[in-house]
């Protein structure tokens, strides 16, 4: 078969017809637009099937040889063997595919895009365990795939999964343990258990303070300028964290501000030089915790106001719009009820910050409709080598 082009999750697609019966969808990982490959089914159901590559007839030109030999296996990355020029462009067209196809809005003629170094972008990588051995998980599967390094890992995540590689032969590891994540700004470094059998003893980080210098016990002061929390969120790519707010912010001024899902305050922390009263709205409670700590910490003439509350709730409690809403929502997105109180307040601009192209396609049309004009659409490419990427979104009323 022929592969007609590629959809959000990272598959290409192509079309087969059947004699007699309406033409079959099929779906293929690690292939690109334009390549004839023979393929093998797994997968079937009425009108569409699932397959995997066996050969590539007649390869791309935009094909290249993945760098990692976990690629294929792990279930982290799925462009590896695409050029990145040719990841972005393939990106920024799924993108415009999935607004016309699932908004039924047509795109902008332009959508920019932020991207930097496509490698050893990442501070942060979840680990899981399994005997002796640590990885990630394969794709569309709970099986280990073992691992030793990573290349979009940062330099200092590397060391640190090399160490635990070492660590886990040893006796003294806590078998029961089954997964942690590791984050890092290049300086110090976090180990967090994500899921345990038991309670893991205060020894074990005293021996992977041991092997691992930059360890810190419990937050993480990232580049001197945001400490995080063991359960806070925050930005994986490196490279891409002030690119991102100064994209999100860019343009935007007044008296107030509103964050919402602000987070431990990255967006927040940047409206300070645009704005005189910035509210950040964060329901999780470390993250409220190190937003507080940060906002104190800046120092700056414009006045913060952390808010423990919910995006719902916190909408619900406002009797004016701000100048700004700066709204950065979970992959789920905004949904109904955020969407209809944002039409309510009627807030002269608005930067929603997407890492979902289908959640932002469901509750874009419904801003649109109700009043709100895109001024512009921006895509940054926070996760290479993946599918995944971010939309930034200005509206203005």
């Amino acid at each position: 078969m022929t592969v007609e082009k590629l959809v959000y999750g990272g598959d290409g697609l192509a079309r087969v017809a059947e004699p007699g019966k309406q033409s079959l969808v099929v779906l293929t990982p690690f292939v690109l637009p334009g390549e004839r490959v023979r393929v093998e089914p797994e997968h079937e159901k009425p009108g569409l099937m699932r397959a995997r590559a066996v050969e590539v007839l007649e390869p791309a030109p935009d094909r290249v040889p993945p760098p990692c030999p976990y690629f294929g296996s792990c279930g982290g990355c799925q462009y590896q063997h695409i050029s990145y020029p040719a990841q972005l462009a393939s990106k920024r067209a799924i993108l415009e595919e999935m607004l016309r196809r699932q908004a039924k809005i047509e795109p902008p003629a332009d959508i920019p895009i932020i991207a930097a170094e496509p490698w050893a972008y990442r501070n942060r990588v979840q680990l899981h365990l399994e005997g002796s051995s640590l990885g990630y998980r394969q794709a569309h599967s709970h099986k280990l795939c073992p691992i030793t390094n990573c290349p979009i890992a940062s330099p200092k995540l590397n060391e640190a999964i090399a160490t635990l590689n070492q660590m886990v032969h040893d006796r003294r590891w806590p078998r029961f343990l089954r997964s942690l994540e590791i984050f890092t700004d290049e300086q110090r470094t976090q180990i967090n258990v994500l899921d345990s059998a038991q309670p893991v003893a205060r020894r074990f980080f005293e021996w992977c303070a041991e092997r691992i210098p930059s360890l810190v016990p419990a937050e993480l002061d990232y580049n001197g300028r945001f400490r995080v929390s063991r359960h806070s969120f925050f930005q994986v790519n490196r490279f891409l964290i002030d690119p991102l707010a100064e994209c999100a912010i860019a343009g935007a001024t007044g008296e107030t501000a509103i964050d919402l899902y602000s987070g431990v305050g990255l967006f927040a922390m940047a409206m300070a030089h645009s704005f005189e009263r910035v509210i950040a709205v964060e329901s999780g409670a470390d993250a409220v915790r190190d937003l507080r700590f940060n906002l104190e910490r800046q120092g700056s003439a414009t006045a913060f106001c952390p808010a423990h509350a919910s995006a719902e709730s916190y909408l619900a409690s406002l009797e004016t719009a701000p100048d700004f809403l700066l709204l950065d929502p979970p992959r789920a997105g905004l949904g109904k009820t955020v969407v209809q109180r944002l039409l309510e307040l009627r807030a002269r601009a608005i930067t929603i910050v997407s890492c979902d192209p289908a959640t932002l396609s469901r509750d874009l049309p419904t801003l649109l409709h109700g009043g709100y004009r895109l001024q512009q659409m921006t895509l940054v490419d926070l996760f290479p080598q993946t599918y995944h990427f971010e939309t930034v979104v200005r509206l203005i009323w």
